[in-house]
This record gives structure tokens, sequence and C-alpha cells, in this order.
């Protein structure tokens, strides 16, 4: 009987040893040629940090030849040339020195020391075949106000659970807001030259779509405690980006009116005139050369739109039967325009000939619900409704302002695609005024305090969760320069006719003349059918009273 090839008991091995060193050899040459293979990928991976390495070996090497004086000159040397550079170009030093000091420190200190220790309190660790998956963090970057990471979720995590996790997330790592994100916040560059469609296959494998990453975006420095001046007025309006206010990551926030209709929604004091003012003083310059008509709707008696009379090409405050035919001469310019742009183009194109009209009503609620004559106020939904559905792509917009998003105050809510939420009083309101599931992906429009006026949660395109802007505040003095410098131009408003009754025609004689005959005073007519008035006449036969 043969032996067997390894006896375990005395752990003897029969083979020859030339087989076993060549298999030893081969497992260590190819565990050799994965981890050569490995630090390559990661040497690829950390470029940025090559220049870092080369500093330090040269650091030590100068250490060892020429002691501590070469370091101290070299860090004076460093010092003088920083401060130069900051006096001389202070954008392009915070740009390439100061923030990429900040996003080193931030990321090895503050991220990646307690990273396993956040992920795991916060209820991001998955637990698979006895062992724990963490949420990887791929990358750091730091502006002035915001640190984004970049994080792989683990397999069976979706955005949702970091939506959830938002706010532990935040006061984990110190600060008070996190943002999450499903979806890269940087759309590819534009590529001009000769180069360009090689930077474009580079561009299409960068910003390559990615289920699995997630972008956290903590407000390290809230800008948004601080009033926003007035921005400078555009020579022209771009009515596809607006400018009115500051996001939270410093960003102009910039508004699409063309072809939408806009909601503003927030509480009473919460800044409603501020997101209205903002926008009109975007328009300015097209009111001023008759690109834009304003027609105002206050119903409020002209508290918050008279102050700016002059930039507004009809305005009512006082009549609600003037409110009425207003929106319906606004239906009438929608149909005119219907029939002069069916068949050519889908979108009009404002002109100085055919302008963009925008219908602003400072409290739609006032209309729509509270209104104390129902014939009226009937009138206006049904004028409100055709503009909502038929006038954002014929270049009639209505931008309007409540206090109540409910759809029993404001029954066309749903017909508005761009919605503003300001401070609101109640949780639930978030979600009413911009969308199911909105407050959950960190709209949280209920917890914004009195003292920040302005402040709301706005949806940005191609972006499912909402950011977090400030309006520009407007004094009085501001708005009324601005209405001096800006008026609109003068259009002629109908005014209401009051419309004679029609004179009775008058019979003539024979010969031509006219003789006066007044009109035979018509019958009262019976009050009760005539069985029961038969039922009710006195028996005149036999004298009985009446039943």
């Amino acid at each position: 009987m043969r032996a067997p090839l390894v006896n375990f008991r005395r752990f003897q091995i029969t083979a020859p040893w030339p087989l076993v060193w060549t298999v030893t050899g081969l497992f260590l040459l190819l565990r050799s040629i994965v981890a050569v293979v490995r630090l390559a990928v990661f040497a690829v991976r950390h470029w940025r940090a090559w220049p870092l390495v080369a500093l330090v070996l040269l650091a030590i090497d100068g250490y060892r030849s020429h002691g501590w004086w070469p370091h101290l000159l070299v860090l004076l040397v460093a010092a003088a040339g920083g401060g130069v550079w900051w006096w001389k170009g202070r954008e392009s030093f915070h740009h390439l020195v100061a923030l990429r000091a900040v996003t080193v420190w931030r990321r090895l200190w503050v991220y990646r020391r307690q990273w396993h220790e956040v992920m795991s309190l916060c209820g991001l660790v998955k637990k698979y075949d006895g062992g724990e998956v963490v949420p990887r963090l791929l990358s750091v970057r730091c502006s002035y106000a915001t640190d984004e990471l970049v994080v792989r979720m683990p397999k069976g995590q979706n955005p949702e659970v970091y939506h959830k996790a938002a706010r532990d997330l935040a006061y984990s790592f110190g600060t008070r807001h996190c943002r999450v994100f499903s979806g890269r916040r940087q759309a590819p560059p534009a590529r001009t030259g000769r180069l360009a469609w090689l930077l474009r296959l580079v561009d299409r494998v960068r910003f390559r779509d990615r289920p699995r990453h997630v972008w956290l975006v903590f407000i390290r420095r809230d800008p948004l405690t601080r009033v926003v001046a007035p921005l400078p007025v555009p020579a022209r309006p771009d009515f596809t980006a607006l400018p009115l206010g500051v996001r939270e990551d410093l960003a102009v926030y910039c508004l699409r009116l063309l072809a939408t209709h806009v909601l503003i929604g927030g509480a009473t004091r919460m800044g409603k005139g501020s997101v209205i003012w903002s926008l009109l003083r975007s328009l300015a310059a097209g009111i001023r050369s008759g690109l834009v008509r304003v027609w105002a709707i206050d119903p409020k008696g002209g508290m918050e739109l008279s102050i700016g009379r002059a930039l507004f090409s009809r305005y009512v405050d006082d009549d609600w039967t003037r409110m009425a035919d207003l929106l319906d001469d606004a239906v009438a310019r929608m149909r005119a325009r219907q029939q002069a742009l069916r068949g050519k183009v889908r979108v009009h194109t404002p002109s100085v000939d055919e302008p963009l009209i925008v219908v602003v009503i400072d409290e739609i609620a006032a209309l729509l619900a509270f209104l104390p004559d129902s014939d009226i106020r009937h009138r206006i939904t049904q004028a409100l409704g055709l503009l909502l559905t038929q006038g954002a792509g014929l270049g009639v917009l209505v931008v309007a302002a409540t206090q109540d998003p409910r759809k029993e105050v404001v029954s066309v809510r749903d017909f508005f695609p761009t919605r503003i939420a300001l401070g609101l009083t109640e949780r639930a309101h978030v979600d009413l005024l911009l969308g199911d599931g909105a407050r959950d992906r960190g709209a949280l429009a209920d917890q914004i305090p009195t003292s920040a006026k302005g402040v709301a949660y706005v949806l940005l395109d191609g972006q499912p969760e909402p950011a977090r802007v400030r309006f520009s505040y407007l004094p009085d003095d501001v708005i009324r320069d601005m209405a001096a410098t800006f008026p609109a131009p003068p259009e002629t408003q109908p005014e209401p006719i009051d419309v004679p009754a029609p004179a009775k025609p008058v019979r003539s004689s024979g010969n031509g003349r006219h003789v006066y005959r007044p009109t035979p005073p018509k019958q009262a007519a019976p009050l009760l059918p005539p069985s029961l008035l038969n039922a009710l006449d006195l028996n005149t036969t036999n004298g009985s009273d009446p039943r």
C-alpha cells in the first residue's frame, strides 16, 4: 500500500521538494504582482499627493545633509511669497492654497478620524457575513462655507437612508445643516477647441452616472444669517436665469421664469415681499424697455405693491370687479397670442411688440377663498385656471403669494410648476407646497426662525433635493428709487364703463307725432296655484266659511 501524499499526524510531505518550492514561489510572485498593481492604482488615484511626498523626501534628505537651517529658510521664503500672493491675487490664493489646505485638514482630522464611529452611531453600517460594511469616503472638497463629501454606499442602501440621517450626520460632525444629493451637483463643462473631442471623452467617463454615489454637503459656515443686499440690475434680463438671492454655498440663486408660473408660500412677515421685489428688480431693465409688462393685483389695499406703482403697466388694489377684469384681459391677450402663434412656435419669445406679461398677485387666497362676492370669485377662479393651464408657453405668467398653501384655500395650487417655500407654520405645509416627501429630503421650512426673513427652500433644475436660499431685501427707499429709474411705458388701461339702461320704445301716432301713453301696471301674479285658490274661496251657495 502506497503512503499518502501528506501525513497529517507527523506532518510529513512525501512529494518532492522542488515541486513545493516551485508552487510556493509562483504563489508569492502572484501576490507580489497583485500588491504592485494595487500600489500603482493607489498612486494614480492619489496623484495629487505626489508633490507632498516629494517635498517630504526632499526635506528628509536636506535635514540629513545640512540640518534645520534649509528648512527654516524655505519656510521664510514661502511665507513671504504667500503674503505677496495673498496681497496681489487674493482670490487665486484662496482657491489654490487656502481652500486646499482646509480640505486636507478637514478630510484627515474631522472626517477620516471619526468616520467609522459616526457611520455606526447613525445607523449607516451594514452587517454581512459576520462583519461590517462601512460607507466609503471617496473625496472631500471644501469651499468658503461648505464641505462636499462623496460617499459610496454599501450594497443594500439607497439615498433615502441618508436623507433620514442627515440631521444626525450634521450634528455628529459639528455642523447644523447637512444636505444630501443623490446626483452629481456639477454638470460637465462645455469644451471648445482642437482637443475638445478628447476632453469630451474624458468628461464622459468622469461625469458618468454613478447610482451608488451620494453627495453629502455640510454647511460649515451659514452665509444666510446675514441680510442679502439688493443685487445689481441686469442690463437685459435673462428669463432663464434671473438673479434673486444667494444660496447656502455662496452661489447666486437664479430663477427660471420663462414658460412657468411661480407660487410663493410663507407665513406672515417671513419675506414674501422680498421674493416679489427681488424678482421685479431683476426684471427692471426689461420693464423700462417694454420687454416685460407687469400687471399687479394687491388685494391688501396696496399695502405691499403700491410703493412701486410706476413699475406696473396695470395695477388694481381697491376694486374686486376691476381685479376680475384685469385677469379677464390677461386671458383675452393669451387667446389672441394663441391665434397668432398657432402652428408656428410652441413657446413664446418676448419682444417689445409682444412683451412678456407677468401677473403679480400679492395674496391669492383673498381672491380664491375669502372674496365675499361669489360671482366675482367664480370669475377670478376661472380666469386663473385658464392662465395657469395655458399661459406659460404664451408668455402670460402668474406670480402669486399666499400664507396658506392648502388646497381648500388655494384651489389652483397644483397648476404652479415652480414653488418657493419660505418660513411656514406647520410641517405638513412643506409637502403641500414643494411636493410629497420634500421635508424628508431636507426642506425644513417649518423650522426657519422668524429672524431669518427671506430664507426659503426651492427646487433647482435637475435636482430632486431642495436647496436653501435667501432672497435679497429691498428697503422702501431702494424700491422708490427703482420705480423712478425704471418706470413702465404707458399702457392704456380700460376703465369700467357704466352702460346706461336701454330706453323703452315710444309709441307714435299715425301723423308722425309722438303720443305719450302710460304703460298699464302689470297685475301681480297669484302666489298660490288655482287649485288652492279655489279651495280657499267662499262658498257662495251655502254661505259657509272658507276652509
